[in-house]
């Protein structure tokens, strides 16, 4: 429990990435109801942006870096190259990816999709970077 729950920043990590989690469950599980998909895509692509601020500072991402460059404080959790950096890098990828295309596209089932690319690519980020840190612990 401490993991998840030691500090505030922990804390307040894990209830915003449970709230993320159950809007996009709830957006699948609702979606012949829902009419605007961008919204929702803008949404997941702002409050994901939050959280992935606190979950870096949460796992000392700025320590790692600093660490890395000139050694003068102790590294954070994850190596500045190891596979949860990397995999996050790669979902901010596809994160972006989505969050560009989804204006541009023309339909709401097009948004939807995008939706759909944009929510995997946030999984993704989620459960290697939530599994590498219980592995840690």
């Amino acid at each position: 429990m401490k993991l998840y729950f030691g500090n505030m920043v922990t804390t307040v990590t894990t209830l915003m990435i449970l709230s993320l989690v159950g809007f996009v469950g709830y957006s699948i599980s609702n979606r012949s109801n829902i009419n605007y998909w961008g919204r929702r895509s803008l949404f997941v692509l702002a409050y994901g942006l939050v959280i992935c601020c606190f979950a870096a500072a949460r796992d000392g991402l700025d320590k790692t870096i600093q660490y890395t460059i000139d050694g003068s404080c102790n590294p954070g959790i994850f190596s500045l190259v190891s596979v949860p950096n990397i995999v996050g890098c790669v979902g901010a990828a596809i994160i972006i990816i989505a969050a560009i295309a989804t204006p541009i596209a023309k339909s709401q089932h097009m948004r939807e999709i995008w939706f759909y690319v944009m929510s995997g690519g946030v999984m993704l980020k989620i459960v290697v970077m939530e599994i590498a840190r219980i592995q840690m612990f």
